[in-house]
């Protein structure tokens, strides 16, 4: 279950407590879209087939960290390298949001 420090001393003693988990290395996925297909049609997959999506031309990626969504966001370059400019930062699993 997700909970939000009730005061200024918790929240740093928390971030605290993270920091020997700074060098971790984590796996990360940034999901272009998703689709479905008949096993029929992924056995007739060639070299040049074009597969649907569900997701719109333009639509921005899904940031995954170990297979969970965490953010999403717009492709950019930068530096002539491609890069991910997030725009929304996701609630964590199973947390609503009240706006």
């Amino acid at each position: 279950m997700f909970s939000s420090p009730t005061s200024s001393s918790s929240s740093e003693s928390v971030a605290a407590g993270i920091v020997p988990l700074h060098d971790v290395v984590c796996s990360v996925e940034f999901i272009i879209g998703t689709g479905s297909m008949t096993v029929r049609d992924c056995l007739r997959l060639k070299h040049n087939s074009v597969i649907p999506l569900d997701q719109s031309a333009g639509a921005e990626l899904e940031m995954r960290v170990h297979g969970i969504p965490i953010a999403t966001g717009e492709v950019v370059i930068l530096d002539d390298q491609t890069a991910l400019r997030v725009t929304k930062i996701l609630p964590p699993t199973g947390v609503e949001i009240k706006e």
